[in-house]
């Protein structure tokens, strides 16, 4: 199996060109790569494959082989590949509402819908930064899903290891809980993450997130993402964040999320409802698994 390592922020995935080749059984070949001791090391796996509804298909396996609806830093990922790969020709210019304009775009088929990128190039057409729009947020519980009352459920207290914990909970095609907390470094992630992820409260289990918010337009965030664990970033989950911070009044829709892999710039537009983030895409290397 040919692959190609590439991370964004730090969440690093093996891509697979499903143009060119056929993976029989995914989710196995996902637990295989993603082992950072006995494989290639990664947050899963991500097929590019070709599309119907859009310029290709991206289909995510997280670590534990089950599928996941979407990965917000892994489209960053699949656009820059397709694009520099000749998988799919870059269409006229994407703008984000009251903000810049990219030159470039393209659209991507996933377990969310199809959704519509924009690429910045450098001088030598390869892909430095994608800004994705994510699509409008999910808050009704039934949608997420998530077992709590409400219409939504905003700094809503649950019960997790024996404390009472305020949850606010958002779906960006995949379920997230968010919790906002004082201080960052005391928060046992390895502890709580699990534990919050198969939760009764959530069906399909959910992604973690804890959120220091620093000022009306920057906040902090650590994840436990549903099937991998901690990892350095959340694509997904920066924008329930986002979303979650707006809603219960603790910060802006144009913010900057710092996540450990490095910032995401982040844009819940008031004109559209959509939440818009920009970041980088960047290939490690290229190799051959011998196993799949």
């Amino acid at each position: 199996m040919r692959f190609t390592k590439m991370q964004g922020l730090g969440n690093d995935y093996v891509y697979v060109n499903c143009f060119e080749q056929a993976i029989a059984n995914p989710p196995e070949v996902a637990r295989a790569v993603s082992d950072r001791h006995t494989g290639i090391g990664a947050d899963g796996l991500i097929l590019i494959e070709p599309s119907e509804l859009g310029d290709v298909r991206m289909r995510m396996f997280n670590a534990d082989g089950s599928e996941a609806e979407m990965c917000g830093n892994g489209i960053r990922c699949v656009a820059k590949y397709a694009c520099e790969h000749g998988l799919a020709e870059p269409g006229g210019a994407f703008s984000v509402p009251g903000q810049q304009v990219f030159p470039a775009s393209m659209t991507i088929e996933t377990g969310n819908g199809v959704l519509t990128v924009g690429l910045e190039m450098d001088d030598g057409d390869l892909v430095r930064n994608v800004c994705v729009n994510m699509g409008q947020p999910v808050l009704s519980p039934a949608d997420i899903p998530v077992n709590l009352p409400g219409p939504v459920v905003l700094d809503q207290p649950i019960q997790v290891l024996g404390r009472q914990m305020p949850v606010t909970c958002v779906s960006m095609g995949n379920p997230h809980a968010v919790f906002f907390c004082d201080d960052l470094t005391l928060i046992n992630l390895k502890e709580l993450g699990p534990a919050i992820e198969n939760h009764d409260l959530f069906p399909n289990r959910t992604n973690v997130h804890f959120v220091q918010v620093e000022k009306p337009a920057e906040f902090a965030v650590r994840t436990w993402e549903r099937g991998s664990g901690a990892t350095l970033a959340c694509g997904t989950g920066a924008c329930a964040c986002c979303v979650a911070a707006v809603l219960t009044g603790r910060a802006e829709r144009l913010s900057t999320a710092h996540l450990p892999g490095g910032p995401l710039y982040l844009n819940w537009c008031e004109e559209d409802h959509c939440v818009y983030t920009t970041g980088p895409a960047v290939e490690v290397f290229e190799g051959l698994w011998p196993h799949a």
